[in-house]
C-alpha cells in the first residue's frame, strides 16, 4: 500500500491510498466513523469523473481538536484489531470442526 498526503490542515486530511479498493476502504472508513473526534470520512475512488485519477482518495475531517493524522493511526489500528480477532475466530472454529 502507498500513501500520498493530498492536503492536510489541522482538522482535516485527504490521502491517496494506492493499490486499494472498494472492499479495503469501505473498512477502513467504517472504522474510522467510529473513532472519538472524527466528525466525517470518506473516499472517492474517481473525483475527475473523466480520465482522472483511479486511486482512492480518503478524506477525514476531525473536530475537538483532534488530529486527523492521529485519527487515521487509530482507524488503521482498530482494522487491525478487527483483524486479528477474526483470525482467532476462523482459527478456534476450525479446531472446533
Amino acid at each position: 500500500m502507498e500513501l500520498r498526503v493530498v492536503d492536510r490542515t489541522d482538522d482535516e486530511l485527504r490521502i491517496e491510498v494506492a493499490g486499494e479498493n472498494h472492499t479495503f476502504m469501505n473498512v477502513l472508513k467504517g472504522a474510522l466513523l467510529r473513532t472519538e473526534g472524527v466528525a466525517a470520512a470518506t473516499y472517492d475512488v474517481n473525483p475527475e469523473q473523466s480520465g482522472g485519477q483511479t486511486e482512492p482518495i480518503l478524506s477525514i475531517n476531525t473536530e475537538d481538536g483532534v488530529e486527523p493524522l492521529d485519527a487515521l493511526e487509530a482507524g488503521a489500528n482498530a482494522v487491525s484489531d478487527q483483524m486479528g480477532t477474526l483470525a482467532d475466530d476462523i482459527e478456534t472454529a476450525f479446531a472446533e470442526a
